[in-house]
């Protein structure tokens, strides 16, 4: 369903809210439903409704911006792209990092950032895109504003057998990071859980880390799934020093599960006093199974704005 500004009638509000309503608790519909309206009857107000806070964070202080990976909110970002950019500013998020843009055009998308006061500086595609559609992927890249785009995932497939998929898959990213340097973007690797198990006496991702050249790949360190895998974020700070550009920030509740950030075990605090060391230039709340969407995205953008004060 297409909601853009020019053919979203009366008729389609409604719509759109009930399908929002089918999605989401009682809560969630009355505000994105809100959302939606304001999105679409105001957008010129929307872009010079931002505190002045938020607006020296745009201006080139990276590290201090709270940011939001949308996958949080991907069931939204089926009903309404608009609600859910308009949701995710007023929370107080000003940057984003994508996972799709749900039938919307690279130009639509970035026309719908500005009129929310947003940046996304950063966009999720899957490694067999840069394969099959590398120069529209830049060229999308190039006209939403994105300065880096991740690699997200790899499949069981990709993964193969022993260490040699990931050797040959550094050599990959090197390839198409060359790519993405010629057009001013730099490409980033994203992690889990299982590019920490020893493969052949070797770790996946010291693999990708040491055999990826820096001025063209970095990593995009997920908090949680590195603490799943028994490590410490630190200790790959102090071994890969100004490696991790990106982080996703997302908590780990008692038993394993995901937790709202600030709610769980993870030592943020720590983590975040190790910025500078990381290299750290855009920082995501993500939490990738929620109940309360609206209750993550509040928490997630409180818990980071307080820990950003700890940033050195």
């Amino acid at each position: 369903m297409n909601l853009s500004k020019e053919n979203l009638s009366k008729n389609a509000i409604s719509d759109a809210s009930s399908k929002i309503g089918s999605a989401v608790s009682r809560r969630q519909f009355i505000k994105l439903s809100s959302g939606l309206l304001a999105a679409m009857s105001a957008p010129t107000v929307l872009a010079h409704n931002h505190s002045d806070e938020k607006g020296r964070m745009m201006n080139g202080m990276h590290s201090s911006a709270v940011g939001l990976q949308l996958y949080t909110l991907r069931d939204i970002m089926k009903v309404s792209v608009p609600a859910t950019l308009k949701l995710a500013a007023d929370v107080g998020y000003s940057e984003m990092e994508f996972a799709g843009y749900f039938g919307h055009s690279a130009k639509e998308i970035k026309q719908l950032l500005d009129e929310n006061g947003l940046t996304a500086p950063s966009a999720h595609i899957q490694l067999d895109a840069f394969d099959t559609n590398l120069q529209q992927i830049l060229d999308d890249a190039q006209t939403v504003g994105h300065k880096y785009l991740v690699v997200p995932w790899l499949s069981e497939a990709q993964r193969g057998k022993g260490i040699a998929p990931y050797q040959a898959l550094a050599d990959k990213l090197n390839t198409i990071g060359e790519a993405c340097k010629k057009e001013g973007i730099t490409l980033a690797y994203h992690n889990h859980d299982f590019e920490f198990e020893v493969r052949d006496g070797k770790t996946p991702l010291d693999v990708l880390i040491t055999q990826t050249d820096p001025n063209l790949v970095a990593m995009e360190l997920d908090l949680y799934w590195t603490v799943k895998a028994g490590k410490n974020p630190v200790d790959y700070f102090k071994q890969y020093p100004g490696r991790f550009k990106l982080w996703h920030v997302k908590d780990m509740a008692e038993d394993g599960s995901f937790a709202d950030v600030g709610t769980g075990t993870i030592n943020f605090k720590e983590i975040f006093a190790h910025g500078k060391l990381a290299g750290i230039e855009h920082k995501f709340v993500e939490r990738d199974q929620t109940t309360d969407r609206i209750a993550t995205v509040e928490q997630g953008f409180k818990a980071v704005s307080a820990l950003n004060k700890g940033v050195s």
